[in-house]
């Protein structure tokens, strides 16, 4: 074997070992933490993505709502303008409250729904003066209800009080019923 330069046989194998044990080691060590940083960084991402998504929906839970309270508003709205043969209540209520605004004293004297069901009759007898009268009439042609009027009779009364001598007697058709299923 020939011989080695003094420098090599001082050389120390334990040291070289040792180091070359200890880079391997960090190499490892290195790996396994820039493995979990990506896992982190997936989660996150995740995480963001799913968070993302829940935003969406918060936000599309949030334009419905608005969308539905503009919705209620305007169905309310629209069925103001319709009355159900279950209920047609509100409607002569109604009526007679147009009557009493201007100082008519309203009466309703029938409700009668067609053979077929599909339309409704009301006759509204009102007493009062023929100013009152007039406004009643005018009243419930401009009302929110789709109202035809069928028949109108006014006459003035013989009485003590010339003021309030007209009774009015109203037959209308209204358009916006809806017949009970």
């Amino acid at each position: 074997m020939p011989d080695l330069p003094k420098s090599f046989r001082k050389f120390k194998k334990v040291p070289f070992a040792i180091s070359v044990v200890f880079l391997i080691l960090s190499g490892l060590l290195f790996f396994l933490v820039f493995q979990k940083i990506n896992e982190n960084k997936t989660s996150a991402r995740e995480a963001e993505r799913a968070w993302q998504q829940e935003e969406a929906r918060r936000l599309e839970i949030w334009s419905l709502d608005i969308l539905l309270r503009e919705v209620q508003a305007e169905k309310m709205e629209l069925d103001s303008h319709f009355a159900r043969s279950s209920n047609v209540v509100p409607l002569l209520d109604s009526i007679e409250e147009l009557a009493r605004s201007v100082g008519a004293d309203p009466e309703v004297v029938a409700v009668e729904s067609s053979p077929g069901g599909k339309e409704l009759f009301i006759i509204v007898r009102a007493d009062g003066s023929f100013e009152a009268i007039y406004k009643f009439l005018e009243l419930l042609e401009n009302s929110p209800y789709e109202l035809e009027l069928v028949t109108a009779d006014i006459d003035r009364q013989s009485s003590a009080d010339a003021a309030s001598g007209w009774q009015a007697s109203f037959k209308m058709k209204f358009l916006g019923f809806i017949p009970f299923p």
